[in-house]
């Protein structure tokens, strides 16, 4: 039977690797992810999981201790934050074109400079194009079952892709929140062995991502890309397949209280139940709002998306990362693009906010809503409006 267990979620995170019953962990300690692998040091040295440890001296190394033990066939797990995604750039693109199914938690931190170990999205955004699957937690629990689907979407023989868990660093990562822990025998049932189905053998050695001359380069990027899409048919999948198991449901996009709205609130990431109680409040005077959230970042979802914005008159959109020089947020630039030759669509206004950890409260949300409701109606000096500058 499952339990429902007050624990911080990152250690909750490391339960459910261990209960992926994982083979190898790269580690390397950066705030606000530590503890997920301070915690599977623990479990690893404690018996409690059988499993190879490798602590290695940088985020570099750690994902590429992951493509060696991804190629050999062992379920592979790490975890990482903010400058440690950075510096794993280069590694991560190769995780992605050699089609490992490597598990990785990001928990979400701003990048510097200034330095900054508190929350925000520019990470993520700085790493969408290096072709993972990217799917976003908005609370604990969510990133516990999103971190056993993932084992069960990158090993998916119709996949083979790497996939990042997103959850906000301290928002989510350091909460600690009732969380229901499934039954071992139940995640055995959900989860099968990892059946890689080209694994490196001494006896029959093969040569990977070796040299590709212009021949052949664009070929193996739009197989790539072809791949990387049709990866959210097994997503759909695996989601359902979960809520059937576990009761629980997800979707590529998520919406609240939308059926009536005129005008929506687009978020990610935890600061969405926040903006959802702003929702309600204004709903109670009588304004039609609702929320969108996308939680399917990579592939995107366009269908899903525009289906959920049709024949709406406003769209306001958060991004809590910017992109510097350009329209204002790497979420608005794509969900412009994503409607672009869209009939019927709605009037898209760009705020950005919350980076570096600063905190989005009801009232601000109330703020950014009845100010993006007013930019809509009379146009903008802006491209794009940064929400709590202080003069």
């Amino acid at each position: 039977m499952a339990k429902r267990v007050g624990m911080e979620v990152s250690v909750a995170i490391s339960e459910m690797v261990k209960m992926a019953d994982t083979d190898v962990i790269a580690a390397y300690p950066i705030t606000p992810q530590t503890h997920i692998v301070e915690h599977l040091a623990e479990l690893v040295a404690d018996g409690e999981l059988d499993a190879e440890y490798i602590p290695v001296e940088s985020e570099h190394s750690a994902m590429s201790a992951c493509l060696g033990s991804a190629a050999v066939g062992a379920r592979t797990f790490t975890a990482t934050a903010g400058q440690g995604l950075e510096l794993m750039h280069e590694v991560l693109y190769v995780a992605s074109s050699m089609r490992f199914p490597i598990v990785m938690t990001v928990v979400n931190r701003a990048l510097s400079a200034p330095l900054s170990v508190w929350s925000d999205h520019s990470d993520v955004m700085a790493c969408r194009d290096t072709g993972w699957i990217q799917i976003f937690a908005e609370n604990g629990q969510e990133a516990v079952d999103n971190t056993l689907c993932a084992f069960r979407i990158a090993e998916d023989n119709d996949v083979l892709l790497p996939v990042m868990i997103h959850l906000d660093g301290f928002h989510v990562s350091h909460v600690i929140e009732p969380i229901i822990m499934p039954e071992q025998k139940i995640v055995d049932a959900f989860l099968p062995k990892n059946n890689f189905p080209l694994p490196l053998d001494p006896e029959k050695p093969v040569a990977m991502g070796d040299f590709g001359p212009p021949v052949i380069y664009t070929e193996a990027k739009w197989a790539q890309e072809v791949n990387l899409r049709k990866s959210k048919e097994s997503v759909l999948k695996v989601w359902q397949e979960f809520g059937k198991s576990f009761n629980r449901h997800y979707k590529p996009v998520e919406c609240y209280r939308c059926e009536d709205a005129e005008t929506l609130l687009l978020t990610m990431g935890s600061y969405s139940e926040t903006a959802m109680t702003a929702i309600d409040k204004i709903r109670g005077e009588g304004k039609k709002i609702g929320l969108v959230r996308i939680r399917l970042w990579r592939p995107f979802p366009f269908g899903d998306f525009r289906q959920a914005v049709k024949g709406k008159k406003t769209l306001i959109v958060l991004d809590r990362a910017i992109s510097f020089g350009g329209p204002g947020g790497p979420v608005c630039s794509e969900v412009r693009s994503a409607l672009y030759n869209q009939n019927n669509k709605p009037e898209i206004v760009s705020f950005v906010g919350g980076l570096g950890g600063r905190d989005i409260t009801v009232a601000d949300f109330e703020e950014i809503i009845n100010n993006g409701i007013e930019i809509a109606k009379n146009g903008r000096d802006n491209e794009f409006e940064m929400y709590g500058v202080r003069e």
